[in-house]
């Protein structure tokens, strides 16, 4: 098995992760690589992201970026979310927002580090701590399976140091049904790793808006500083910074 956002949702997701910046979000990441919070399987590690945008003109524009990330042994998790940059931007990006969510107590927390400010609340219902075969659009419409949707089976290969299982799902929109009357092939690729209960690797491909690839890199199976957890000294609260959802 395997959590996935597939199709035109993920490239949509990943969009909307860096250039949303504000409070009252679900209480887990859904930018393509989704970090369980299942206790006793403790890492950091950093996912590149790679992505190109074709324009309106057809010209391509290469981004990226980079996330920190980490899982303690009592499942919490931690994201550090930087905005896409060109991709021969020189150093880091600059860091958007950085999350951390406690499974055990159900509470997430956003800091800002531009304002110095944070927003935290809690969830009615656990979030799933197992894959899930996600299937997701940004309209919030699933794409039905049908004859023009195919699955492969990629076997078992190590990514950036980590055991994983890959599946490639391909689906072709035929000529009569696209917009610019040509068959048009998306294709999404999806790397689930047993002993990190996640994926290490996604991929998706739309000729008719990019690409983007994310992968885990420098995965280290130790527990991380428990600071990364706590707000900041000097953080302040942001108006209605308390949120329950459902």
């Amino acid at each position: 098995m395997r959590s996935k956002l597939s199709l035109a949702g993920i490239f949509w997701l990943v969009f909307l992760i860096f250039l949303a910046a504000v409070p009252g979000e679900f209480a887990q990441n859904t930018s393509g690589i989704f970090i369980t919070p299942v206790p006793d399987a403790p890492f950091t590690g950093v996912i590149h992201v790679e992505r190109t945008m074709i324009r309106p003109d057809g010209q391509a524009e290469n981004l990226m970026t980079i996330r920190d990330v980490a899982r303690d042994s009592r499942g919490r998790i931690y994201n550090v979310f930087r905005a896409l940059a060109p991709a021969n931007f020189p150093g880091t990006p600059p860091t958007v927002r950085v999350h951390f969510y406690d499974p055990q107590t159900r509470s997430f927390t956003y800091l800002y580090p531009h304002s110095h400010t944070y927003t935290t609340g809690t969830v009615n219902h656990p979030p799933a701590v197992g894959p899930a075969d996600l299937v997701a659009s940004p309209a919030g419409s699933s794409t039905p399976v049908n004859q023009f949707t195919k699955e492969q089976d990629l076997g078992t290969h190590p990514v950036e140091g980590v055991s994983a299982h890959g599946v490639r799902e391909t689906q072709t929109i035929p000529a009569a049904n696209s917009s610019t009357e040509k068959e048009i092939v998306l294709t999404d690729e999806y790397w689930y790793s047993d002993d990190l209960h996640m994926n290490v690797m996604v991929k998706h491909s739309d000729p008719r808006t990019g690409s983007v690839t994310m992968t885990l890199t420098k995965a280290t199976r130790t527990d991380p500083d428990p600071s990364l957890f706590e707000i900041p000294e000097g953080y302040k609260p942001m108006d209605g910074a308390v949120t329950r959802m459902q």
